[in-house]
């Protein structure tokens, strides 16, 4: 079993005042580890329009990289514009995971547009900066990642990675829409493509996580990285109804794998849980594992998914 030192919350958007853009939530934390400071990407939104609807945009903090409570900076206007009209990225940008590659940084993010019988749906595009990662423009108008026939909606929560020659996108892909109480909610799985070049990419078209609390459980924010010698993934998962709040909500699950295909599911290992009280009392979600100068944290989402910022652990020990 893992132990991770809960360290606190780390950042809250209620603490930034005159960005109305960045007014909730600072979900799906992703980071890019610069010479002075960690850049954390996360996805917020303004107030809901007249009628209740949301937008997602996208942004970033600076954490101090010798002290990550100390914020240096947070992004002056978001990341990504948003897409045009019928364009699968008109309503939001979330979440994104930034990578350098081919000698340019990469950001791959989930786009949303709006439906009529169902909330949303989400496809994977990607962007590149040329200012060290403060903008990205688009590769194009439409998705990298998309619909098929066995993904046939909610292609979301890209975290890409590269290991060895190939580069690796972890992602959820739906797999039903179940109504609760009269409302739709999504069902989801975690899958995999790689790419030679980070642009064209081929699917696996298998679920790499089994199920575990019940058949129609939703899996979210695989995070993978490599020590000792096999590939450790952590991840989210909730239950399909009742999970807004502490009983059936979001918690962190953990497997392993000797080749990225065949995983080995054990939670009990994951060793960080929801807190007794607090702000990740109910739930904590949207794990991201990183290396900081001989440290190993995660960044993780409290109550609400993130509605009041996010915190971050330490690992006692190493990946083993």
């Amino acid at each position: 079993m893992f132990t991770w030192q809960k360290l606190g919350k780390v950042f809250s958007p209620q603490q930034v005042r005159d960005r109305p853009w960045l007014k909730e939530f600072a979900q799906a934390p992703a980071t890019l580890v610069l010479d002075d400071v960690v850049r954390v990407y996360f996805s917020c939104r303004p107030p809901p329009d007249s009628e209740g609807r949301y937008i997602s945009r996208s942004a970033y903090v600076d954490l101090d990289r010798h002290d990550l409570f100390q914020v240096r900076s947070v992004a002056e206007r978001p990341i990504l514009e948003l897409g045009r009209v019928g364009e699968f990225d008109e309503f939001g940008t979330y979440p994104v995971s930034v990578i350098r590659a081919e000698g340019s940084l990469r950001a791959y993010y989930a786009g949303w547009t709006r439906c009529e019988s169902v909330p949303f749906n989400t496809a994977i595009g990607c962007a590149i900066s040329d200012d060290g990662g403060a903008t990205f423009h688009k590769l194009g108008r439409g998705p990298v990642l998309s619909y098929s026939p066995d993904e046939p909606f909610v292609l979301s929560g890209p975290k890409v990675r590269r290991f060895g020659d190939h580069y690796q996108l972890f992602y959820i892909a739906g797999r039903k829409w179940k109504v609760v109480d009269g409302r739709p909610e999504p069902v989801y799985k975690i899958r995999m493509a790689t790419s030679l070049d980070g642009v064209s990419w081929q699917k696996t078209g298998r679920d790499l996580i089994e199920s575990r609390v019940e058949e129609d459980e939703a899996q979210a924010s695989p995070d993978v990285l490599y020590f000792g010698g096999k590939y450790h993934m952590f991840f989210c998962y909730r239950y399909s109804s009742g999970y807004r709040g502490r009983e059936f909500g979001y918690r962190i699950g953990y497997a392993s794998s000797p080749d990225l295909l065949h995983w080995t599911r054990n939670d009990s290992k994951a060793g960080i849980d929801v807190s007794p009280e607090g702000w990740d009392s109910e739930m904590i979600s949207y794990p991201h594992v990183f290396e900081v100068d001989g440290s190993i944290y995660m960044a993780y989402l409290g109550d609400q998914v993130g509605r009041y910022g996010f915190g971050l652990a330490r690992l006692q020990g190493m990946l083993e």
